[in-house]
């Protein structure tokens, strides 16, 4: 017999909420964290996106504290990019529609007087970014000592970033006795370390194996030998716009974003849009929700937006380039397959970034399936800089991988030397010389 979400001991005004929002019974997640934190116990949860995992905590704190009460925050909220808090909020305005529960947000980009303004008014649940909500609690516009509850969302994401001197600051900052919730797509060391520090006897929920991809997602890799042919392969997939209908494109860094954004606009689709973090704060809230209600079909993003968009029916990711941060392929392709929808990602890799594609395929354990380029596909020879550059990446990779490895100039040396072959470059003085000489005949 199936679990419903009244089986969970949830009340009825919450029920009907998750009615509303069309699901009929609980993820995984859902099943496995909603009676324990309702325990109040600590929990460390490991589960992708797209598994529920933000209703499996919020669901519980919902229920714990049921109605408005007082003006300080009892549940705080925690999350690393200014999207995902975004989204938390929005999960919230849905589950709180039959309460009188208040909650704010709160994040970067923007001033935070209006932010002071609301939380002023009376909240019970905080959800903001690690840097905002310090910023407003040394304002002196936050009392925290009266919090239940605090939530560490996408933590493995905000070690990335570098927030740990933050989250140590909360944890002086706030009371002892609360109950801790931390979630995490994977399990590195140092979100272990974090959760040793944070919990106290936590219960650990895992729903899928560690960066493990989402099922309902079907992988490819296309080897490409240069940026412009990955180019032309993208201009040649993005025709075929049925099966193409809504798509996130990631790239690396703002500045292939932005390239690749200028020549989707001129040449595929002129309403395509571009995130990544030198955009706007409004500029990248209304490119998401444009993006969210189907009135656009492309967007080309850095791993900014990587875990804030919660979006149905993506029909494809596309990385562009390959994550260096290679838990941040888990979490791209999360954006498709969602739900319990079919969902496509697709990953081009040059050269130089075989090296980072085999790292991933040992993180998750699987193959990519690789696809050869299309006949259709103009392949163009690499230039000199850009072969340059692969070559220079290549050789990093062998001395991280062999501290003793000296480069390729110094392979080629000792190789010639195995032959028997007196090597030695000629020097700019030797080369002045020989000109010299010549000049005289």
């Amino acid at each position: 017999m199936e679990t419903a979400f009244s089986d969970l001991k949830l009340n009825k005004q919450l029920v009907n909420a998750v009615e509303d929002m069309g699901y009929t019974k609980p993820t995984p997640i859902q099943l496995k964290a909603i009676p324990r934190i309702l325990a109040g116990q600590d929990v460390l949860g490991i589960a992708q996106t797209g598994t529920g995992k933000t209703a499996a905590f919020l669901l519980p704190i919902l229920m714990k504290i049921k109605y408005a009460q007082g003006e300080h925050p009892r549940a705080l909220i925690l999350a690393p990019t200014r999207e995902l808090v975004i989204q938390i909020n929005k999960e919230l305005e849905k589950l709180t529609k039959y309460t009188d529960i208040r909650h704010a947000v709160v994040y970067g980009g923007i001033g935070p007087s209006k932010q002071i303004e609301e939380i002023s008014k009376g909240i019970d649940i905080l959800v903001g970014t690690p840097g905002r909500v310090l910023d407003i609690y040394f304002k002196e516009a936050l009392y925290l000592r009266g919090l239940q509850v605090m939530v560490l969302d996408e933590a493995d994401r905000m070690m990335d970033m570098g927030f740990m001197p933050q989250i140590r600051q909360f944890l002086e900052i706030l009371p002892v006795k609360r109950q801790n919730l931390l979630f995490s797509a994977t399990m590195p060391q140092k979100v272990l370390t974090l959760s040793e520090e944070f919990l106290e006897f936590p219960e650990s929920i895992e729903v899928t194996p560690q960066a493990t991809p989402a099922a309902m997602v079907s992988q490819t890799v296309y080897h490409v030998p240069n940026f412009r042919t990955k180019i032309n392969l993208l201009e040649h997939l993005l025709k075929d716009e049925e099966s193409f209908n809504r798509i996130i494109i990631f790239a690396r860094s703002k500045k292939n974003a932005e390239n690749v954004y200028k020549f989707l606009s001129r040449k595929v689709d002129s309403n395509t849009r571009v995130i990544h973090a030198n955009k706007g704060q409004n500029t990248r809230i209304n490119a998401m929700e444009d993006f969210k209600e189907g009135s656009i079909r492309i967007l080309v993003s850095t791993d900014v937006a990587a875990r804030g968009i919660d979006v149905s029916m993506v029909s494809h990711v596309i990385n562009f380039d390959i994550p260096v941060l290679y838990e941040d392929y888990v979490h791209r392709i999360g954006r498709t397959g969602r739900a319990e929808q079919k969902g496509n990602a697709i990953s081009f890799c040059n050269p130089a970034e075989k090296y980072h594609l085999e790292k991933i395929q040992k993180i998750i354990r699987m193959q990519i399936s690789a696809e050869q380029i299309p006949a259709e596909v103009e392949v163009t020879d690499t230039p000199f800089e850009e072969r340059q550059e692969y070559l220079r990446e290549i050789d990093k990779q062998k001395m991280k991988e062999n501290p003793d490895y000296k480069g390729a100039f110094h392979e080629k040396k000792d190789k010639l030397k195995n032959k028997n072959i007196n090597y030695r470059p000629i020097s700019a003085k030797s080369k002045t010389k020989k000109h010299k000489r010549k000049k005289r005949f």
